[in-house]
């Protein structure tokens, strides 16, 4: 998943705001995908889940 592409710390304060950033930026690309008229199916979006 793509919080687990946070980076590990021994901060918590650092581990959240990487998970922040992680999260910020895959509403970006949800954002950019709805204005470009591309949206995803709830049958595509259960098979990115089951892929996980």
């Amino acid at each position: 998943m793509a919080l687990t592409q946070a980076t590990k710390s021994h901060e918590d304060a650092y581990a959240l705001e990487d998970a922040i950033d992680v999260l910020l930026e895959k509403l970006d690309e949800a954002i950019d995908d709805m204005e470009n008229g591309h949206v995803q199916t709830i049958e595509e979006a259960w098979q990115e889940i089951d892929a996980v």
